[in-house]
């Protein structure tokens, strides 16, 4: 490859030489998928994920960050040939999201995607300060797998408090005029669960249910592994675990991983799904820390 290289830069056949790129970038960025691939080896890695993202405190400042990060993840999904649906989302009047929950589809979605389960910092200038004061953003990003059918998971009725409303959507859309939107509460859990993006209450229950029972399995796991840590003594730094990534626009640019210390200073690269390079630094990190010593 070089050596064609070498000679259609001498030859100054330019044409030839950007096919040529184009073809190395694609086979570069293939080999990435089959690296990120082979690192993936838990129980649910290479099946589908179930995405929430939640704006925290800051009013219009923080909603617009939650938005920002869908986007990034709706990109990052594009790019890699995933299929996503929006299975709920709550838009603010004064702009940017409340809240979304979203599905990703594809071959290691959840393998992938499981690395961005934390708090998402962001700091800029604010566009919706009349000061240009700089400001600090959190949303939090919360992954579970979406749980094959075959999969048991125990729930009661009478575990289940279930309500129904009318859907609601930014500008109108989707609107109903009967309650088929609908809110299960999980109550020994507290897991709050909701659907509103079919017309079917039906369709939005099943929905639900799904995502309940996803829930409720990754919750289980979580206290499994928190019990194994105790009994294994580990020490593991959760210090940072609410804090996984910030973004920073201002006075500089940078993102910077804080659990695996990978950063760049190409935040808008990242911002439009470019998230790969952080995916494999953290699976890396995590097959290195499960290494026998």
């Amino acid at each position: 490859m070089r050596l064609l290289a070498e000679m259609l830069k001498d030859e100054e056949d330019r044409e030839s030489l950007e096919d040529l790129n184009r073809q190395l970038h694609r086979l570069q960025r293939e080999l990435t998928l089959v690296r990120l691939e082979k690192l993936m080896s838990g129980e649910h890695d290479a099946g589908n994920a179930i995405v929430s993202i939640n704006a925290g405190a800051g009013g219009t400042e923080a909603q617009d960050w939650a938005e920002m990060l869908l986007r990034m993840y709706l990109r990052w999904a594009e790019k890699r040939g995933w299929k996503t649906e929006i299975i709920d989302i709550l838009p603010m009047d004064e702009g940017g999201l409340k809240s979304v929950v979203f599905t990703v589809s594809g071959d290691h979605a959840f393998g992938n995607l499981r690395s961005e389960s934390g708090i998402h910092r962001l700091v800029r200038i604010s566009p919706f300060d009349a000061g240009n004061r700089r400001h600090t953003s959190f949303a939090s990003v919360y992954v579970c797998p979406e749980i094959d059918d075959s999969i048991e998971i125990e729930i009661q009725d009478s575990d289940l408090r279930i309500d129904t409303y009318r859907a609601s959507g930014a500008g109108g859309q989707h609107v109903n005029k009967t309650d088929s939107a609908v809110r299960i509460t999980h109550l020994p859990t507290g897991i709050v669960v909701q659907c509103q993006n079919e017309r079917s209450q039906h369709k939005n229950r099943a929905m639900a249910m799904k995502i309940l029972k996803a829930r409720i399995y990754e919750k289980e796991l979580e206290e499994r592994r928190r019990e194994q840590e105790k009994i294994e003594n580990s020490k593991m730094d959760i210090a940072w675990g609410s804090q996984i990534r910030s973004y920073i626009l201002h006075p500089y640019q940078l993102v910077k991983d804080h659990r695996t210390e990978y950063e760049t200073s190409n935040v808008n690269q990242v911002l439009d799904g470019g998230l790969d390079p952080f995916v494999e630094a953290y699976l890396l990190q995590q097959m290195q820390q499960n290494l026998p010593r």
